[in-house]
Order: C-alpha cells, then structure tokens, then sequence
C-alpha cells in the first residue's frame, strides 16, 4: 500500500511537473568571464547582498569582484560567515543584513554552502512571513525571489541550475531541502578560471556529487527525454574530464567541461529528481558535518548495487556511454562494470570506502529522516523500507 502511493504520488507530480516553468539561467562562460558580471549585474540594481564564506575570503577569490562591482558603479553588502552545510542561523544573519542596507538583489559566491545559503536569503526575501522551516519541502516559496547572480567555485552542486536550496537545523541536526522553480538563479558564471586551485579532493568530491546527481536521476522513474540527454552528457563529461582536473588541475578545457556537467547535472536533477543516496547523505551532513560530495561518492555505489536490478539496463546504456565493459556483455554484467568503474574513480581519487564517525545510536533517527526526504517525493528504482535504510547505514559506517 504504501509503495502503491509513493508511486501514485510521483506520477501526479510527474504530470503537473510537465506545465511549470523552469527558468534557465542566462549562463556567462568561459576564461574570465566573472569580469563580465558586475555590468551585467549593473542594469538590473544598484546595491546586491554578497554571500560566501572565510574561505573564499582568505584565498582572495571574492576581492577583485568587489573591486570590479565598485567600479561598476554597484554597492554591496558582503556576508561572509557561511558554514559548510548551512544553518537556519547563517540565513537568519544574512537576511538581516539584506534588510537592513536596502538590498536589491544576491551574489551568491561559493559552491554548495554560499550558494544553499543564499538561496534561503532569497526564500526568506520572497515570503518574509514564512519562517525557514516552514518552507522545507516542495512549492512553499512560489513567489519571485529578487534578481540572483550565482557564481559556483566548485564542479558538484549544480546549484547554479537547481530548484533547491539545502539547510540544516544546528538544534535538530536535521538538513533538508526547499524546493522551488522560483530558487533557479536568474544569471550563472560559469568561470573555470575559479575551480583552479581547489584543493584535490574537494575537485574529486564534489565532482562525484555531480556524477551522483546525473545517475540519480537518469535512474530514477521521473525522466523525460531532456532529462535523460542531461544526465548522459554529464555522465559523459564527468568520465572523460574529472580524473583530469584531479591530476592537472591547471587544465582549463577540463575545468570548463567539469563545470557544464555540473551545470546540465543540476538541469536533470532539478526535474528528474536524486534518489536515496542524497537523502542518506543529508542526515549525515546535519548530524556529522560530513561533506555532501564525499558522503554521495562513498554511497553511490552501496546504493547501486542495493537497487539490483531494477538499475541494470539504464546503468548498462551509461556504460556503453563511456565505453565501460562489452557488447556482448548482459545488462547485469555491464552495469556491474560501470559501478566497479565509479568505485575504481572513487580510489584513483583517494575517496575512501567507508565514513567515520558514524553513531549507532543515531542511525534509527536518521533512517526515519532519509526515508520521509525519499517518501513519496523521490522517484528512486526500488522505495526503501526501514531494515533496508538501516542496513546501508550499517555498510557505510566505518
């Protein structure tokens, strides 16, 4: 009965899917192509709200775009006290400031953190009498957020192309999603210039959270012929650039190129949905901090080989794809290749196997969260039960 609804609910959504509007970021690209933002930030408001974190700050990313904003002619409010996995109270902060200069409009400057956290300013600009949490889930903002400028320094979160804005409670531990049409950045830099000196292994993680969300979707029973195409040249992209971008990570053709499979990964997933992996992967950033990229990378395999054969033919066509395995190969024996060949990429990376720090006893509390995220929304190959949630937890915990 209860699957009967899941998928009774995923096919309604599926269908009124079909007649919203998804807006697609007008995409500046290429070497140096951040400079181009402040003018174009410059014809629609003169004074915008700049989110990042230390990070960015310290690495010195973030000044020669304010410089360049000054110059243009725009004023900026700058927060710079994003966390990773950011908090209900890093959005509250920010959205005080917003207020409190007459902001017009958001940078978000970062990867997922930044860009998460401005999106929730954004929510919070569009329905100030919502609080955050009563936002979580999907629809609740459906009105128009002010002109967002999103500038991605990593190849992963494809948050750039996405409905979705990740946050978690500090009290609670709990990290979930809101999700709405109206959160897609109106401008995206896509500058590979920006992904240059990330550290190896946040280009190899968040890489594989790309990967992760072209699979998930490709997988799941939501896709459209669009959605499909996405996730095939992300899939693409990802097998043929991101070992690359590890190993010469001064590559700019290989940046760029990881940074257009984030970008259509973002587009299928915002449609097509992820699956059980990012709702495990959720509940380990709220209650452990653990990165979102290395949490997918470690769990996409589990995952895969959980789901059998109800994955075999679409992982077989990805395969086939990337050249992975034979012709004459089942679709059993070729999707088997394919995730032996995500797992291989997850070593040639250094990306460990299992995750540290894992509680036993929270896993009961985070099997039910990752269950209610995947429930009824999520379109996943095979709906989890309880034992079977436990059970990957079990396999990742190291």
């Amino acid at each position: 009965m209860h699957e009967l609804y899941c998928r009774t609910f995923q096919k309604g959504f599926k269908l009124a899917s079909k007649v919203m509007t998804y807006r697609e970021p007008e995409l500046l690209e290429g070497e140096n192509s951040l400079a181009r933002l402040p003018a174009r930030i410059r014809q629609q408001v003169n004074h915008v709200l700049v989110v990042t974190d230390k990070g960015l700050m310290t690495a010195g990313l973030v000044l020669p775009f304010l410089e360049k904003l000054t110059s243009e002619g725009v004023s900026f409010t700058l927060y710079d006290d994003t966390v990773a996995n950011p908090t209900i109270q890093n959005i509250e902060e920010a959205y005080a400031l917003y207020n409190e200069h007459s902001c017009e409009g958001i940078v978000a400057f970062g990867g997922g953190s930044p860009m998460d956290c401005a999106k929730g300013v954004a929510a919070c600009v569009a329905r100030p009498n919502l609080t955050i949490p009563q936002m979580k889930g999907v629809l609740k903002v459906r009105k128009n957020m002010p002109p967002f400028f999103a500038i991605p320094t990593t190849s992963g979160t494809g948050s750039e192309a996405t409905v979705a804005a990740v946050i978690s409670d500090s009290q609670t531990h709990e990290k979930y999603a809101i999700m709405d049409p109206v959160l897609v950045p109106h401008v995206a830099v896509l500058d590979p210039l920006l992904t240059v000196n990330l550290p190896p292994f946040v280009t190899a993680t968040t890489g594989m959270d790309a990967l992760t969300h072209a699979v998930e979707a490709y997988i799941g029973k939501s896709n459209t012929a669009e959605t499909l195409r996405a996730s095939e040249e992300a899939v693409q992209l990802i097998f043929d650039n991101l070992y690359e971008t590890y190993i010469h990570p001064e590559n700019l053709q290989a940046r760029a190129n990881m940074q257009r499979a984030s970008y259509v990964a973002g587009f299928a997933f915002t449609r097509a949905f992820v699956g059980n992996v990012h709702s495990i992967a959720h509940t380990l950033g709220g209650y452990y901090g653990i990165p979102h990229g290395l949490a997918n990378a470690v769990l996409l395999p589990y995952l895969l080989n959980f789901y059998g054969e109800t994955v075999h033919t679409p992982l077989a066509k990805l395969a086939a794809l990337v050249s992975i395995g034979d012709d004459q190969d089942s679709d059993a024996v070729r999707a088997k290749k394919f995730i032996e060949a995500i797992q291989q990429l997850n070593a040639d990376m250094n990306i460990p196997t299992k995750l540290k720090g894992i509680q036993n006893r929270d896993i009961p509390v985070m099997v039910k969260r990752a269950l209610a995220e995947s429930n009824p929304l999520y379109p996943v190959p095979k709906i989890m039960n309880e034992s079977e949630m436990h059970y990957i937890y079990q396999l990742v915990k190291g």
